[in-house]
């Protein structure tokens, strides 16, 4: 899924977050929440300005797409922990060590819903790729590979 987010003066930005088939859980037909790991530069945005936008899109099979737009607000993993609505599948996600554990959760009460209309989603195909997941070493991320690292305009994420 894409996310923007902006801060206390409206400077936004836009991420994306992926996950296996579900890391995105619904709690109720109003509440959705999802992790965060690890390095992921929006928290303070939304400590700054709860409202998100939320986008997501199917590239693979039915090429459509869903904007969710609402209030969020960071939980912890001890507080989502103590809430009766989360799933066994939540709790195992908690449980996890070392870096694929997250870090915190962000919570999401829809304000809107709607759908992003098929017939400019391109259909994409899925190649495997090798991952290396718990480093920071920044060729193994992707380097400077846009050649902006000497942009003084660029934000740290």
């Amino acid at each position: 899924m894409f996310i923007a987010t902006a801060d206390a003066k409206g400077q936004c930005d836009c991420s994306f977050r992926a996950g296996l088939p579900g890391f995105v859980r619904v709690l109720d037909q109003t509440t959705l929440v999802y992790p965060e790991y690890r390095g992921n530069g929006i928290l303070a945005n939304i400590s700054e300005n709860a409202h998100m936008g939320l986008m997501f899109i199917d590239f693979l099979r039915d090429t459509i797409g869903l904007h969710v737009n609402g209030k969020t607000r960071l939980i912890e993993n001890s507080e989502l922990l103590q809430r009766l609505d989360i799933s066994d599948e939540v709790r195992q996600d908690i449980a996890v060590k070392g870096d694929r554990r997250p870090e915190r959760w962000v919570l999401v009460e829809l304000e809107e819903a709607y759908i992003h209309c098929s017939k400019h989603i391109p259909q994409l195909v899925k190649h495997e790729k090798t991952i290396a997941w718990e480093t920071d070493d920044s060729r193994l991320k992707g380097g400077d590979y846009f050649k902006v690292a000497a942009c003084q305009t660029r934000r740290s994420t």
